[in-house]
């Protein structure tokens, strides 16, 4: 009985979607009950969930998207996914190649006006973008050798595009300072994952929450970043399933919850130390699974022991009795998973706070089975598969570190290089790229699809480094803050204008068809990076 704008209603249109009737409609363009001339099966491009949908296409602009029956939605959309798709045909994308005029020099503090491009830019020809985009590249690296460049790539690509990035900074550029954003997000909990299980991506799928007696939410909002997701917790809640919330804020899920502990910011691994003291002292510790599946688990116990709930509860601010109470119902039920975000992994100890979710798992043996595991939300629609994929600089794909010799000689049969080719000495993450253009080391680089300008930690930091490079090449479907500090921009292809998988937050890898035509002159980010690498000397068609 709420009236709409009072009640929890987000716009998503599941609604309109389950109506069997047509009595409700989107209202999402003045056609909306045209005929679509195709429909195209793909995936979503926000979020990590990696729902499937169905483009509605006539006169090559998407008019309508539904949802399809996919292992991760099963159907089901939220509000980006279904109404998120306008952004392709936006009178702001980039359509033709420009090159920077010379009486527009670069500087750290501008003021961006997408409409106002002519005053910083000229409009090229593909042929003169690439070869002045290209040619500066290899100059600097003629000059000033590889580790005077680098390359951030993209989340939002697709594995292959991710791929072909990440080999063409190894072997065109010759060095490993090859990144994108996952540093920025979930590089502290892949640290902690690869240490403690071996294995840096999620042990089961977001779906487990419907077989899980317990899910521990902890430094994460689904509601808002992983809205679909979130319909299956709270699917779950209502089917019984106790939800612990973990976060000093308040949130959707926070209604739902059995527990909310709102503990002091910083403070994870108080409390998560405190709880896995309770389950050590009060046998709750899973003898078998510990015996049979983990390592030092003496180390683990005495360095808990020093944790008891009572010593922690003034520093995290939860009451001991309330510690106690969540960590016997983690500990004794039939299957607890826990699932976490940026609030744990973004701090100066974010793999910290990571051990102590994993050995909380392994502590219970709340692992390896349907409803338990550990599962860091994963945030942009293919950060998993890029970083699978190896772009990141010190991991060649598949997670196999640079400074393995035998490694990087299979890459170099793979790939057709010469012994001793690829450099064994790991890259430049994101940040340190703009520390190293400040001391001058870095002189060029070739952005994809990524913004640094605006996502680095300190804007202002990065806008002065960028502006201060000899040479930034990007390769974007918009004149982003990144591409306004360009020499060269060149106008790529939007996730419904190409062919391509993506790997979602599961680990399932999923095939995005292409719906509609790039705009203007806008090309394949494929063919781009193609292009670029004949240009730095490769031979690649």
């Amino acid at each position: 009985g709420d009236a709409m704008g009072a009640s929890t209603c987000v716009a998503c249109g599941e609604c309109v979607q389950a109506c069997p009737t047509g009595a409700l409609a989107s209202v999402v363009r003045p056609d909306m009950l045209a005929v679509p001339d195709k429909r195209v099966d793909s995936v979503c491009p926000f979020c990590g969930v990696g729902c499937q949908l169905t483009y509605q296409v006539k006169d090559d602009h998407i008019i309508a998207v539904d949802g399809r029956d996919g292992p991760a939605n099963q159907g089901r959309l939220c509000v980006k996914g279904r109404y998120g798709f306008d952004y392709v045909r936006h009178p702001h994308r980039l359509t033709q190649p420009l090159i920077r005029r010379a009486d527009a020099p670069k500087h750290g503090g501008f003021t961006m006006d997408p409409e106002r491009w002519m005053d910083v830019f000229r409009v090229a020809t593909w042929e003169e973008a690439l070869d002045l985009a290209g040619g500066r590249l290899r100059e600097i690296r003629d000059q000033h050798g590889p580790h005077a460049l680098a390359g951030f790539g993209s989340a939002k690509g697709s594995n292959e595009e991710a791929y072909l990035f990440q080999k063409l900074v190894r072997t065109g550029f010759g060095s490993n300072n090859v990144d994108h954003c996952t540093r920025l997000c979930h590089a502290s909990s892949v640290v902690a994952l690869l240490e403690g299980i071996g294995s840096g991506a999620v042990s089961n799928p977001v779906m487990d929450v419907t077989l899980a007696e317990v899910v521990l939410v902890i430094g994460a909002n689904p509601s808002v970043n992983h809205p679909v997701a979130a319909s299956f917790i709270k699917n779950a809640v209502a089917k019984g399933t106790r939800l612990i919330l973990c976060d000093p804020r308040g949130s959707d899920l926070s209604r739902l919850a059995h527990r909310h502990l709102r503990f002091k910011p910083d403070t994870d691994v108080a409390l998560l130390n405190a709880m896995m003291h309770v389950i050590v002292t009060e046998g709750l510790a899973d003898e078998a699974f510990i015996a049979s599946r983990t390592e030092d688990y003496e180390a683990l116990r005495s360095n808990v022991l020093g944790y008891p709930p009572e010593a922690m509860a003034p520093i995290c601010g939860i009451e001991a009795e309330t510690i106690r109470e969540v960590a016997r119902l983690f500990a004794q039920s039939k299957a607890s998973m826990i699932l976490w975000g940026m609030g744990v992994s973004q701090h100066v100890h974010g793999t910290d706070n990571a051990r102590c979710l994993i050995a909380l798992s392994l502590l219970t043996g709340q692992i390896g089975r349907p409803g338990t595991g550990l599962h860091p939300l994963r945030g942009q629609n293919n950060v998993q598969g890029a970083s699978d994929a190896g772009l990141i600089p010190m991991m060649l794909p598949d997670y196999q570190h640079v400074s393995d010799a035998a490694v990087r000689g299979r890459f170099e049969a793979a790939w057709h290089l010469s012994a001793g080719t690829l450099d064994a000495q790991p890259g430049l993450t994101v940040v340190e790229v703009m520390h190293a253009i400040k001391a001058g080391t870095v002189k060029g680089m070739l952005v994809m699809g990524e913004n640094p300008a605006m996502s680095d930690p300190d804007a202002n930091h990065a806008r002065a480094a960028l502006a201060a490079l000899d040479h930034l090449v990007v390769q974007d479907i918009f004149l982003t803050e990144t591409a306004y500090l360009a020499d060269v921009v060149l106008p790529a292809s939007a996730h419904a204008e190409k062919t391509g998988s993506f790997t979602n937050t599961d680990r399932l890898v999923q095939l995005g068809r292409q719906a509609i035509n790039p705009p203007g002159d806008a090309r394949q980010d494929l063919w781009i990076i193609q292009q670029l690498a004949q240009r730095l000397g490769l031979a690649w068609h």
